[in-house]
């Protein structure tokens, strides 16, 4: 088999719509033995832009405790994924999840995005946004989006 892909890049939010992506960007890296690239953002909401009040010690502890979690994630997707992929980074990044995934995937040089999606519409998808929507309408490489079941 031909190599199709060279540096793949997968971006989570460690949710249950994200694991069949997970699973499918593994198998794909391991097909085309790959690099493959395990994302996570951190989006915390300032501690101003709410209705509830944090104080800033409480917000530094909340985003360390936040950061340290999903570092710990990305450790044993790292892992797991390194069971059949060959080659596997992970990074940590905060910020606008669509513009981090998008940036990170450029910097990298990667050709392929997998990212899950949660299949959101109406009402729910006008409010929250779709960060797969936009990572496919202004991502430079293709983008595989694997809807959870």
């Amino acid at each position: 088999m031909s190599k199709v892909f060279s540096r793949i890049l997968c971006a989570t939010d460690f949710s249950k719509a994200s694991a069949p992506a997970f699973k499918r960007a593994v198998q794909l890296a391991a097909q085309n033995s790959a690099e493959l690239t395990l994302v996570h953002v951190l989006s915390l909401a300032e501690p101003m832009a709410s209705d509830v009040y944090l104080a800033p010690q409480v917000y530094m502890e909340v985003r360390a405790a936040a950061r340290n979690d999903a570092q710990k994630r990305l450790k044993r997707a790292s892992a797991q994924a390194g069971k059949s992929a060959s080659k596997v980074r992970a990074v940590l990044a905060e910020g606008s999840p669509f513009e981090e995934i998008l940036r990170i995937a450029r910097s990298r040089r990667c050709d392929l995005i997998v990212l899950g999606t949660h299949g959101r519409s109406g009402f729910t998808k006008l409010l929250a946004g779709s960060v797969a929507e936009r990572v496919v309408r202004l991502a430079g490489c293709p983008v595989l989006t694997v809807r959870a079941h």
